[in-house]
């Protein structure tokens, strides 16, 4: 079942970033559709976030989608190089979100490892943020698409994640965010070997994150 809007327009960017995991990121670019479960999230928490582009209420011709309702994709380069893409949650003017750093592969394995230029099935397909958008041929153009349309969506599929699976952990490649870079923002399922970065030390999600 297609994720309905109500998923993305709720307060709480942890709790989403948490209730994804499990969750089927599906793209179905040219006819070709391809899927994953995914097992690595990061939430930004918008104006009060140092780590989010909209820290402090920055608005630019980038980060003005983060500013739509939830529910939205927020792809933006990084290093002019990988197209990383976002979950925009909360209610308008809220800029909350959700980075997919990686998934387990499901659908159209042989298009996602054509796409990636991989002769070898191994856990690099997908793992890590741009990876994952190159295997679904996600891309900076599709920023502001909404994520319950036909290009690309989330479903769920049933599979259950309990909060016992779950690690939370610092996020990945923020140490400028100063005291924000030590939030346990980064959400992974603990058993999945399809993760970009394995925390050396796991700490429970039920711990208070603060």
């Amino acid at each position: 079942m297609k994720l309905p809007k109500s998923f993305y327009l709720r307060e709480d960017v942890l709790q989403i970033s948490r209730e994804l995991l499990g969750k089927f990121l599906i793209s179905k670019i040219d006819g070709k559709l391809t899927s994953g479960i995914i097992t690595e999230t990061e939430a930004y928490a918008g104006h009060v976030d140092r780590a989010s582009h909209a820290y402090r209420g920055r608005r630019t011709q980038r980060t003005e989608v983060m500013y739509s309702k939830g529910g939205t994709a927020y792809v933006y380069l990084c290093y002019g190089i990988h197209h990383l893409f976002n979950v925009v949650t909360n209610a308008r003017d809220i800029p909350h979100a959700v980075l997919i750093r990686a998934m387990e592969p499901v659908d159209g394995i042989d298009v996602m490892m054509a796409r990636r230029n991989k002769i070898k099935f191994d856990y690099s397909l997908t793992t890590g943020p741009g990876a994952v958008s190159q295997a679904l041929a996600i891309h900076v153009l599709d920023t502001g698409l909404s994520l319950t349309g036909n290009k690309i969506w989330i479903e769920d599929r049933g599979v259950k994640i309990l909060p016992t699976d779950i690690v939370s952990t610092r996020r990945v490649g923020v140490d400028y965010a100063m005291e924000d870079a030590l939030l346990l923002y980064r959400f992974l399922i603990k058993s999945s070997p399809w993760v970009s970065k394995h925390p050396k030390t796991f700490t429970s999600t039920q711990n208070k994150e603060s």
